[in-house]
């Protein structure tokens, strides 16, 4: 079997869909040898020395930036009809939208429907919506990252077949030895990981603490992350309830030193308001932590409904759950115990059996509804 993946949407940051494709897809062409694996690279990464030491990869640079829909577009409007015709691939599957009409079987990759939620600009949703609506429509099978999100996309078109494969995590040993924790940490603090992006709700976590400060029993709070557009914000709100002395924002940490703070941490609070699966709280279970979670559907998913909730509105009931989570020695323990026993189930090598096997099937199935008319629309 020959199977395209095309990696130009990937990158050397920080963040759930690279740590997927980099692990997940590595064990994935480590573990299937008979598997010849063409990798589309970007212009502007070599992607291909993730995987360098895999003989059954075939790296092909492209001219599409890692960045820039537009230009991601642009660049591929004249390169996708060439080259996918002269490989020749029995299955094709990216992780970008709009869908690339391939000649062969084609699987999509969704993570979430972050552009149709309501708080994104009227102009994304009205653009977003038919792009999807065709992506649906072309392509033959649909991966996603858990079953809420699976029941989302299944609303959205129910023709398409979806199926789910979770997000996976590497269960560390130790702390890497080059890992340095910023200067200045509390002995104790709770940490939340992820961009500062208005889904990932992390006002409430700032607000618990200014309720458990107030009650007496201040705890630290580490937020680790990128600015995608709430940075100000955040930080006028810590200053607004005088936090300062309580929470600190870090930007630009690398994964040596957020495995470090995971490992350092006294729990990890995780906020979200939307999410496709929400990786930091496997990560969390990996590192052994207690973790605290909005109550949502993909988050009683992961944990199986044995986690720690808290309501994404109510800042004192947010933090009656949090307090509980840092003080509660039996809490502590039970929720540790269910972490390193769940955690189990995301293992890479486990999911990227899971992927094989749909390869498989897709295969055996029904010719390919891509068409060579799809060219037109790539």
């Amino acid at each position: 079997m020959r199977v395209g993946l095309n990696a130009t949407c990937f990158d050397d940051r920080p963040s759930g869909a690279n740590q997927r494709f980099r692990h997940l897809y590595g064990a994935l062409i480590r573990r299937n040898p008979a598997i010849s694996f063409v990798l589309y690279e970007p212009a502007d990464q070599r992607i291909g020395t993730w995987f360098a030491d895999s003989p059954n990869v075939i790296v092909r640079p492209t001219p599409l930036p890692s960045s820039g829909r537009w230009a991601r577009f642009r660049a591929g409007l004249g390169y996708w009809r060439s080259a996918l015709a002269a490989d020749r691939l029995d299955l094709f599957e990216t992780f970008t939208l709009p869908l690339i009409g391939a000649p062969c079987r084609t699987i999509l990759t969704i993570h979430d429907l972050r552009p149709l939620q309501a708080d994104r600009p009227l102009i994304e949703r009205l653009i977003a919506r038919p792009v999807l609506a065709d992506a649906f429509a072309r392509a033959d099978h649909i991966i996603t990252v858990s079953q809420a999100m699976r029941a989302e996309l299944m609303a959205f078109r129910a023709d398409t077949p979806v199926s789910v494969v979770y997000n996976g995590v590497t269960k560390p040993v130790a702390t890497p030895a080059s890992a340095t924790l910023p200067p200045g940490l509390p002995p104790q603090f709770m940490l939340a990981v992820g961009h500062l992006e208005a889904r990932k709700n992390l006002e409430l976590a700032i607000d618990a603490v200014a309720v458990l400060r107030d009650a007496g029993a201040p705890r630290p709070l580490v937020i680790a992350g990128n600015d995608a557009g709430s940075l100000t914000a955040l930080r006028a709100r810590i200053a607004r309830l005088g936090l300062e002395p309580l929470v600190r924002i870090i930007q630009h940490a690398d994964d040596a030193t957020i495995a470090a703070l995971y490992a350092a941490c006294h729990l990890v609070v995780v906020p979200s308001r939307y999410e496709g699966f929400g990786i930091a709280v496997i990560e969390a279970m990996a590192a052994g932590r207690p973790v605290v979670t909005s109550d949502t559907p993909v988050f009683r998913e992961v944990s199986e409904g044995q986690g720690a909730y808290m309501p994404l509105a109510g800042k004192a009931a947010a933090a009656a759950v949090i307090e509980r989570a840092w003080s509660d020695p039996i809490e502590r323990q039970r929720l540790m115990a269910y972490g390193a026993k769940r955690v189990g189930d995301f293992a890479f090598d486990h999911l990227a059996d899971q992927i094989a096997a749909l390869y498989a099937e897709i295969m055996a199935a029904s010719p390919a509804r891509a068409t060579a008319g799809a060219w037109n629309r790539s």
